[in-house]
């Protein structure tokens, strides 16, 4: 497993990152008990992994505490991230000191530790002064509560604004975004990761097998299998779960997965490990973050980053996966000459 430094900061995490949304039961969304996400976590660090990333909104705070549980009696060979912003339970939502202190104390109370290495924003919030979040943030740090400052889903502008008032209070800056990244959504190569790489902050990208689209499952013109992912969100009842599966089945997107399929037939791998692939090679991206439910999905996924795509594989997909509102950044990628 190779390592990178976050960002400009001294944290060296490894280039895969063990997400853990599906672990928990609240929604029954292919979740994983905590039996089976010990196991993964296991395998994982087995694997050379150091970073796990996680948030109190998951499963209302179940998977926290799953993660917390896991990692007893060896905190320290673990980079620990979560996120906070969400409603979890009665609580309110948002990024003021209020709601920031009280769930950060949650976090650590079910995670089991007196720090955090990555403390995460997990979204924007318009009604709370950026000042206010980036100050109370600052404290938390002083206070050794949190070690290092990132942020996810945030806008290039939202970026820029919490560097500048982190500058103007004398606080601490982020040192990562997790924005979602994939071929059927490139939208953060025009301005946000230029945006990242001027503030000094590198990225941990999610969704980058594009909600199960890229794993090529789904076909022009095919019903999801009922006990494929998108046929679970589509018959789910859970608010807009459906609409979000049939967003993400459009044509585009469907194009997408099926020129991905011909590639990795090819070259006699899965699609996934070459959606994968793809990302890991893009510059600005120092970690992936990898959702797998089992030990074996998990094994899969790494395998990923033992495969290097030929130029001919990659000018393809790029080809398929452009941007259509407009043209893409391209850069020189990592590992090119």
């Amino acid at each position: 497993m190779d390592y990178l430094n976050l960002g400009r900061s001294g944290l060296r995490i490894s280039r895969a990152c063990l997400g853990t949304m599906n672990f928990g039961t609240e929604h029954g969304l292919a979740a994983t008990d905590e039996a089976e996400a010990a196991r993964v976590i296991d395998a994982f660090l087995e694997a050379g992994g150091n970073v796990i990333d996680t948030a109190d909104l998951y499963h209302q705070g179940e998977t926290e505490e799953i993660v917390g549980r896991a990692v007893r009696g060896r905190r320290e060979q673990v980079v620990v991230a979560t996120k906070g912003a969400m409603p979890v339970g009665a609580e309110g939502r948002g990024l003021s000191r209020r709601h920031l202190t009280r769930a950060l104390d949650a976090s650590l109370r079910r995670l089991g530790t007196d720090y955090i290495d990555l403390y995460q924003c997990h979204q924007w919030d318009p009604a709370t002064p950026i000042e206010e979040t980036m100050v109370t943030l600052d404290g938390f740090v002083r206070a050794g509560k949190v070690r290092y400052l990132g942020c996810s889903n945030f806008t290039a502008a939202q970026i820029v604004e919490a560097q500048w008032a982190a500058a103007r209070v004398g606080g601490t800056p982020f040192v990562s975004l997790q924005p979602p990244y994939s071929l059927i959504q490139r939208m953060i190569e025009a301005e946000t990761l230029p945006v990242c790489e001027r503030h000094g902050m590198g990225t941990i990208a999610y969704g980058t097998l594009g909600g199960g689209v890229l794993t090529g499952r789904y076909r022009h013109g095919e019903t999801p299998d009922p006990d494929s992912r998108m046929g679970r969100l589509l018959g789910h009842s859970m608010p807009g779960a459906g609409r979000w599966a049939q967003s993400l089945l459009n044509d585009r997107n469907l194009d997408i997965a099926e020129e991905l399929v011909k590639v990795a037939a090819e070259l006699g791998v899965a699609p996934s490990k070459v959606a994968l692939a793809w990302v890991a090679r893009q510059p600005g991206v120092t970690s992936i973050l990898l959702g797998p439910r089992t030990v074996e999905q998990l094994r899969e996924n790494l395998a990923a980053f033992e495969l290097d795509l030929p130029e001919e594989a990659m000018a393809r997909l790029d080809e398929v996966s452009r941007a259509v509102d407009g043209p893409t950044r391209r850069p020189q990628r990592s590992g090119d000459a």
